[in-house]
C-alpha cells in the first residue's frame, strides 16, 4: 500500500503591506497550490485589500496549526500580524517596519522549529526599514544572521538557468575588498553542495565570472583574477568542484556557453542578475543558499505604483511558491 506523500507546509510573508505583497497573496490562493499555504499578514489589511480588488471570493481562514490539509483553492489561511497603523496602496509608513521584520521573524522561527517546511517572502522595502531606524540590507543578510548562518548565497534561478552571487547588496566601490580565496572558495562549496541536494546534479557545473571587463586582461585592467579569482577555483577544483573561469562576463552568458553549465557564480548584484532578470522577468526565483532553512521569494520589487491596481503579476510569487515546495520535498 502506498502511503500518500507529506504536503509540504509553507510560510509566505505578505512583505511591504503597501507594495504589492499582499495583492499576490490573494492572487495565487484563488488557484491550485502545491502545498499547505500559511501567509503572515494582517488581516485587516488583506480584507481591506481584497475589497479594493475585488477579490472578496478568496475566503480569509484563521491559521490552525493542527491540520496538513492541501491548500483549498479560492481560501487562504492568514495568521495574524497587526500593522502598527492602517495601511494604504503605494504609501510608505515607517511605523509598519517592525510589523514587516515580525513577520519574517516569526516565518524563521517556524522554519527552525519545523512547524513549516519552508517559507517564500514577498518583497519589502528596504529604504522605509532602514528609514525607521533598523540596520536591513536585505532579506537575504537578515535571515542570515537569524538563523545564525556563516555565509548565505544569493541565487536567481528559472528552470535550468541560475545566477549565483559571490557578494550581495554592497556599494560597488566595496567589492573588490569583499572578495578573497576563501570567501570565493566558501561560496564556492556552498553552490556545489546545494546544487546537488536541492536540485538533485550529480557533478553541477559552475561557470565563474571574472570582476573585471574582459576578465582583467592579464593584468591590464585588474589583477583580482590573477590574485584572488584564479587560486580560488584552483583550491576548489582540488576539491572537487566542477568550476571553471575567470570568464569574461560579457560573453559567459552566450546561449553556447551556458549550455554547457548549471549556473553561473557572478562577482556582484548587477553583473549576474539583470541578464537572468531580462531573459525570465516574472518567472525568476531568488533563493537563498547556505541556510538551515529553505527560503525562496521573488525577483522583482514592492511596486508600490501597482499596489492596489490589480495589474501586479503573480507569476513569480507562483513559481517560488512552487520551487519551495520542490525544495521541501527534498
Amino acid at each position: 500500500m502506498r502511503r500518500n506523500p507529506r504536503i509540504p507546509r509553507i510560510a509566505l510573508t505578505s512583505g511591504e503591506p503597501a507594495g504589492i505583497g499582499p495583492d499576490l497573496c490573494l492572487s495565487i490562493a484563488r488557484g491550485e497550490l502545491p502545498c499547505r499555504l500559511v501567509c503572515l499578514a494582517d488581516s485587516g489589511l488583506l480584507r481591506e485589500r481584497a475589497r479594493l480588488l475585488r477579490m472578496e471570493d478568496v475566503a480569509l481562514q484563521p491559521y490552525g496549526r493542527e491540520s496538513r490539509a492541501a491548500h483549498v483553492p479560492g481560501s487562504l489561511e492568514v495568521l495574524d500580524c497587526p500593522l502598527a497603523a492602517p495601511s494604504e496602496p503605494g504609501r510608505l509608513d515607517t511605523r509598519n517596519a517592525p510589523s514587516v521584520l515580525e513577520m519574517l521573524n516569526r516565518a524563521v522561527d517556524g522554519c527552525l522549529a519545523a512547524e513549516f517546511d519552508a517559507m517564500v517572502t514577498a518583497p519589502v522595502q528596504k529604504s522605509c526599514i532602514l528609514d525607521a531606524g533598523f540596520i536591513f540590507s536585505g532579506h537575504t543578510e537578515y535571515l542570515a544572521e537569524r538563523t545564525a548562518a556563516r555565509r548565505p548565497v544569493m541565487m536567481l534561478a528559472a528552470g535550468s538557468f541560475r545566477v549565483a552571487l559571490a557578494t550581495t547588496h554592497l556599494p560597488l566601490q566595496a567589492v573588490s575588498g569583499a572578495i578573497t580565496v576563501d570567501s570565493l572558495c566558501e561560496v564556492l562549496e556552498i553552490l556545489d553542495r546545494d546544487l546537488r541536494r536541492w536540485w538533485r546534479l550529480a557533478a553541477p557545473r559552475i561557470a565563474v565570472c571574472g570582476l573585471n571587463p574582459h576578465a582583467g586582461e592579464g593584468g591590464h585592467l585588474g589583477d583580482e583574477e590573477r590574485e584572488v579569482i584564479a587560486p580560488a577555483l584552483a583550491r576548489a577544483q582540488a576539491q572537487g568542484i566542477h568550476a571553471d573561469g575567470p570568464m569574461p562576463a560579457d560573453t559567459i552568458f552566450v546561449p553556447r556557453l551556458l549550455e554547457r553549465y548549471d549556473a553561473v557564480l557572478a562577482m556582484y548584484h548587477d553583473q549576474g542578475l539583470p541578464v537572468i532578470k531580462h531573459a525570465c522577468f516574472e518567472s525568476a526565483v531568488n533563493v537563498t543558499l547556505g541556510l538551515p532553512i529553505v527560503r525562496t521569494s521573488v525577483d522583482h520589487g514592492t511596486a508600490l505604483d501597482l499596489a492596489g491596481t490589480g495589474r501586479a503579476d503573480a507569476g513569480s510569487l507562483l513559481a517560488a511558491l512552487r520551487l519551495a515546495a520542490q525544495m521541501a520535498a527534498a
